[in-house]
């Protein structure tokens, strides 16, 4: 994540006034930057490839008290009572609510805060990358405590979600690699907990399957080792493959994982990678916190040894993030000119926030593989 200021002559004289000894003008100039560079923020955020960003927008105006009326968010034939996660402040626990389709959920939101400042003679010199850097470590900062949010509340709701006595979660077929076979069988797991009202076939809107998956650098990796790696995971007779026995992939697949570099797609789900996800990552042991109940109960995850591969059917409206939206700018992301430096301290300072809340409607548009 980078912003960079053009070192245009408007640009330059405005973060000149910025250090102007004149309160009136510098803070004039202070605040034009700030409505300038706050939509900016706004977008660098909300296009970050970030696990956050993985969760459907719904504004709201910032005086009001948000709702969301379920019933217009479940297919008529769903079930009378589903599972809601959420948080009712950053960072907090993450819980559970069963709640029938037909009310009405009160959304919990909160703010989430970013202050920086610098010196004021990097302004009178007209220092545009420190300006620069400034903003960008505010959207850093926001962003850092977005995604801690949503990895919370998303790993809870997959570690907790069972569907007609099926687990979310399952197990992969070859201990510590992450093959096709696996992806194979995280397709049909998310087909299979996805059923109509009667048990059967679902309506084609209630979802397709698995859009997405979330992964860390080193299954990646093992998406890239198709090009050249043993994949079969079963002999002929169905028994389990052995050392010296196993077969490579076909050439045409081979061939386009080798080309696209294991990027970004196979069997038509992209693939997004983090590194907070892996052995020692971050979000694996938010997971590994959670595991232990529901979808997780019958099998064992060690966060030192084991990772977790998340799955999102992202054509379910299951992730929602309500934000606020300023009446005056119309923006979701504040930015103002802190005035609490007089002009003695020789600083310049910004403050940012932005109110939202993180919510799984439904825990169906969630798998996983532990590997």
């Amino acid at each position: 994540m980078k912003i960079t200021l053009k070192n245009t002559p408007e640009q330059v004289e405005l973060i000149k006034a910025m250090a102007s000894r004149n309160r009136d003008v510098a803070y004039e100039a202070q605040t034009a930057l700030a409505e300038f560079i706050g939509p900016v923020l706004a977008e660098v955020i909300n296009n970050a490839p970030a696990l956050s960003n993985l969760f459907t927008t719904l504004q709201y105006n910032a005086d009001d008290n948000p709702s969301i009326p379920l019933d217009l968010y479940h297919d008529v034939s769903d079930e009378d009572y589903v599972q809601v996660y959420s948080q009712s402040r950053a960072g907090g626990l993450v819980t559970s609510e069963v709640l029938p389709t037909s009310s009405e959920l009160k959304i919990a939101t909160y703010s989430l805060d970013s202050a920086v400042s610098f010196d004021r003679r990097y302004a009178a010199k007209s220092r545009m990358d420190v300006v620069a850097k400034t903003m960008t470590r505010v959207a850093q900062e926001i962003l850092l405590k977005q995604n801690t949010i949503s990895a919370n509340v998303v790993l809870k709701a997959l570690a907790d979600a069972t569907t007609s006595s099926k687990d979310h979660v399952i197990d992969a077929q070859a201990a510590n690699r992450f093959v096709l076979a696996d992806l194979n069988a995280m397709m049909t797991r998310s087909k299979r907990i996805v059923t109509s009202f009667v048990g059967g076939t679902p309506d084609a809107r209630q979802g397709k399957g698995i859009t997405d998956i979330i992964v860390s650098p080193e299954i990646v990796e093992e998406l890239r080792a198709i090009a050249y790696n043993p994949i079969n995971t079963k002999e002929g007779d169905g028994t389990a493959v052995t050392a010296n026995n196993g077969l490579r992939t076909a050439d045409v697949i081979a061939e386009q994982a080798f080309t696209a570099a294991g990027a970004p797609e196979f069997y038509g789900i992209n693939v997004i990678e983090l590194n907070e996800m892996g052995i020692g990552g971050k979000f694996n042991q938010v997971f590994g916190t959670h595991a232990g109940g529901g979808s997780t109960q019958s099998q064992t995850f060690n966060g030192h040894v084991d990772e977790i591969v998340v799955g999102i059917d992202r054509t379910r409206e299951s992730l929602i993030r309500p934000v606020a939206v300023d009446a005056e700018n119309g923006g979701e992301f504040n930015l103002i000119a802190d005035d609490q430096y007089s002009i003695r301290q020789n600083k310049i300072g910004y403050f940012g926030s932005l109110e939202e809340g993180r919510i799984v409607l439904d825990d169906r548009a969630l798998v996983g593989c532990i590997v």
